[in-house]
């Protein structure tokens, strides 16, 4: 962290990552029961509630599992070829949005739209944890 204002130019923000709470753990449950969501996610959910990493390139926050549902209750899911459900579960800096698919595969929106192409990101929620990590590891 000593080098990142020298490098980046800007004090480094508040990177978090809140850990699964009884309440997110709710929260997680009402949105199995709102959409059918890949285990992987669910999982996911079982540990960590968000994350916020403001200072990984241009920044990647994981939705809680409340902000993922009321999104899909306004938005529905986004319309990804070959994926019949798909749920936003986080973005970056930019305003892109990552869906994971049926198959498991994460996807990223082409533009900061959630009507916009999506293309995919990764073959896992694994790989693109593993991404995020590696990341991290470089930037600080």
């Amino acid at each position: 962290m000593e080098s990142f204002t020298a490098t980046h130019g800007f004090p480094p923000g508040q990177n978090a990552v809140s850990l699964a709470t009884d309440e997110s753990h709710r929260a997680t449950g009402a949105l199995v029961d709102l959409t059918p969501i890949p285990s992987d996610l669910t999982t996911l959910y079982w540990v960590i509630s968000e994350a916020s990493l403001p200072d990984v390139d241009n920044g990647y926050f994981i939705h809680s599992p409340v902000t993922v549902a009321g999104h899909f209750r306004e938005y529905g899911p986004p319309a990804i070829d070959d994926e019949p459900i798909a749920l936003v579960f986080a973005s970056d800096g930019g305003g892109h949005l990552f869906a994971i698919g049926d198959s498991g595969r994460i996807w990223r929106s082409t533009a900061a739209s959630w009507f916009d192409d999506f293309e995919v990101a990764a073959a896992s929620l694994q790989e693109f944890l593993e991404h995020l990590s590696r990341r991290t590891g470089e930037q600080f």
